[in-house]
């Protein structure tokens, strides 16, 4: 089916965020920025807990997964979205944006679930603090880094599968900025109800079982929390849990803006300005979120800062 498709359409044209001419360079420069800011922080934070062993433990090995998984699904999208602020036709091959969707759905499932893992991980770290070594051993970190690749690997094929049986007949102008499953749907010949629902289905698994599963562990930690005693100790327990609390709403909440909502409901080009923010807004913010609002990164940056300089 694949290769009847190709035959019938063997490129798409990405529209783009806008079609006026005086915002395009003024919008490369701008991303152009957003994708630096997450290079560098994405990378930088990886490169952190790897130079510094006392972040060798579940929270910080889960984080760089965030880190890298940030960075990979930033860098699968930004890079052809600068390109088409500069060209005169912002063309992608069939294959081309094939590939990017898959990978692009990948990373976006891995993180819904590594987000999952680590609300997991602070449930055990705040609920049984005296079991934590035990049940997160590197044995169980490695399983739960397993189910999260394993359901980007669903994820990505669930969803390009289901493209992959829609026919393009003519009109090959996908109405966003990257290679996405709503405007293929929209632009598709023979689009049903089933592929519709399929999507819905994909996407309830990719965010409400995570979302499921973080409600649940932050109930246990809540309840925790208030059979702690101290003021102090409460604090401290909170704290831990608010740059996580954080990145979760801003993933969870525009996906599920932009992906649980009826088309009729969301027009697709204010859809677009809802991708935008978990595309690329929060790959940029969740380094920052962790730098800034972790005592253990920062001690270590300037750890690290000190000994590059002194050397």
């Amino acid at each position: 089916m694949a290769a009847d498709n190709a035959s019938t359409v063997t490129e798409f044209v990405l529209a783009g965020l806008t079609d006026e001419p005086e915002l395009q360079m003024p919008l490369f420069f701008l991303f152009l920025g957003f994708y630096v800011v997450t290079v560098v922080g994405n990378l930088g934070l990886i490169t952190l807990i790897g130079l510094n062993s006392h972040l060798h433990i579940p929270m910080y090995f889960f984080l760089l997964n965030l880190s890298f998984i940030d960075f990979s699904y930033s860098t699968t999208l930004t890079p052809k979205m600068l390109m088409g602020f500069v060209s005169k036709r912002n063309t992608i091959s069939y294959a081309g944006c094939m590939t990017q969707f898959f990978f692009f759905c990948f990373f976006v499932f891995s993180e819904s679930y590594i987000l999952s893992a680590m609300a997991y991980d602070r449930y055990v770290a705040i609920c049984k603090p005296l079991l934590y070594t035990v049940t997160m051993s590197p044995q169980v970190c490695f399983l739960l880094l397993l189910g999260v690749y394993g359901m980007g690997v669903f994820g990505a094929v669930a969803h390009t599968g289901n493209i992959l049986f829609l026919t393009f007949c003519a009109d090959n102008l996908v109405n966003h900025y990257m290679c996405d499953i709503l405007p293929f749907l929209e632009l598709s010949c023979n689009s049903s109800y089933i592929n519709l629902l399929v999507v819905f289905i994909v996407v309830t698994i990719g965010i409400g079982v995570p979302v499921v599963a973080i409600f649940t562990s932050y109930g246990f930690i809540i309840s925790s929390i208030f059979h702690i005693s101290s003021i102090e100790g409460r604090s401290k327990a909170f704290s831990t849990c608010s740059s996580h609390i954080i990145a979760v709403s801003l993933f969870f909440g525009s996906g599920a803006f932009m992906y649980l909502k009826p088309p009729s409901i969301l027009p697709l080009d204010q859809g677009k300005l809802s991708s935008l923010f978990y595309t690329i807004v929060v790959p940029m913010f969740n380094p920052l979120i962790y730098s800034l609002r972790n005592k253990d990164v920062k001690f270590s940056l300037r750890n690290t800062l000190g000994r590059l300089t002194f050397s």
